[in-house]
């Protein structure tokens, strides 16, 4: 029974259990636990105050393993899917399950959509992203960067030639795609 206080019922007895799996229930008796004397055994109690719990609203539809037949009583609501990368972890949900690649594979994959929609949005915003500021750029300069990296044994060190690329490069291509399409919309404009 899924999400209740109530403990399933094991599927196989005990005889059967010990039978097929070599060396189960070895703890079963209790001279050979060593937590006995603090242990107190109660088979009614379950440590719930609850038969259920109380259930959180839903206010927009969320995201469900296709495993589990209704959604969790308590979940996330701090990032409601939204654009394409919302309809790519929908679609995730939806067809695939959890223990499939592609269901994670497509998760990761919205998560880079869903960063590059967050970049756009800024771009078109009033306040657009701080690139040096949120980069990190002003503090390698000014906080000691370099040498903090170098001589302490740091397991990240062999990526720091890659950084200024992976952190940079988009922003490069990004700059140069644009300036591009507005000359090409110039020589329309004038031709």
């Amino acid at each position: 029974m899924a999400y209740t206080s109530d403990k399933p019922k094991p599927a196989e007895s005990s005889d059967e259990l010990r039978a097929r799996i070599p060396g189960w229930g070895v703890d079963l008796d209790p001279k050979d636990r060593p937590a006995v004397p603090q242990e107190r055994v109660d088979p009614d109690f379950s440590g719930a105050h609850w038969e259920f719990p109380e259930r959180q609203p839903e206010k927009w539809p969320r995201e469900r393993s296709i495993e589990h037949r209704f959604l969790t009583p308590v979940f996330g609501t701090a990032c409601p899917p939204r654009g394409l990368s919302g309809r790519i972890r929908r679609h995730a949900y939806a067809r695939y399950s959890e223990a499939r690649a592609a269901h994670w594979l497509l998760l990761l994959g919205a998560d880079r959509v869903d960063e590059l929609e967050s970049t756009l949005r800024s771009f078109v915003s009033r306040r657009p992203d701080n690139l040096v500021a949120e980069t990190g750029v002003r503090a390698e300069l000014t906080r000691r960067g370099l040498s903090s990296r170098l001589g302490h044994n740091r397991a990240d060190v062999v990526h720091h030639p890659i950084d200024p690329v992976i952190v940079v490069a988009p922003w490069v291509v990004g700059a140069g795609l644009a300036y591009t399409l507005v000359r090409r919309l110039a020589r329309r404009r004038r031709g």
